[in-house]
């Protein structure tokens, strides 16, 4: 009599192939970079919104002129913002995307909503502050101005779109938080 399989051994299972999943560290690394870009920019937008535009707006319009003209030189001039501002999107892009190639679906469904976030950021940037920027850039020497109203625009139209673009920003940053926090579930 041949002794057939034993009952308390399970049959060994034929291998069946893994599936290809990419390294998990690029894509942490990536969304690591992501994330800070994108705190750094939400911090720069809070600190507008609670300190400087209060501070100003507590002061002459002459002052308020000169201050912001002074802040948007030194932001649109400085390379090291550009790069945070601009970085931002680009490593939340490329983030999601080796996330989803990863086979991480649902992080790359977080970093996919910051990035949105975060795009709408740029386009409010870039279709209504930077031309308020250069409005007030381009109203003449302030010792004589007469019209002010610039003035009365960025106290209501930049500072309420600044205001926005902090809370998108922070939901941006919750969003990869909330991403990060899976990609170190998912790759333990």
């Amino acid at each position: 009599m041949t002794a057939g399989p034993s009952p308390f051994v399970p049959p060994a299972q034929p291998s069946r192939p893994t599936p290809s999943v990419k390294s998990p560290r690029p894509a942490g690394a990536v969304l690591t970079v992501s994330t800070v870009l994108v705190g750094l920019m939400a911090g720069l937008f809070f600190a507008f919104d609670v300190s400087v535009m209060p501070g100003l707006a507590a002061g002459d319009e002459q002052t308020y002129v000169t201050a912001m003209r002074a802040f948007n030189k030194a932001i649109d001039g400085n390379p090291l913002f550009g790069t945070v501002f601009l970085l931002a999107l680009v490593a939340a892009v490329l983030s999601a995307v080796l996330e989803f190639r990863g086979g991480r679906r649902a992080v790359a469904l977080w970093v996919g909503a910051a990035a949105a976030a975060y795009f709408v950021v740029l386009l409010i940037t870039f279709t209504v502050n930077i031309p308020l920027n250069n409005e007030l850039a381009d109203a003449g020497d302030v010792a004589g101005m007469k019209d002010f109203g610039i003035v009365e625009r960025f106290r209501t139209t930049w500072v309420t779109t600044n205001i926005i673009r902090t809370l998108l920003c922070t939901t941006a940053l919750a969003a990869l938080a909330r991403a990060l926090l899976l990609h170190g579930r998912t790759t333990r």
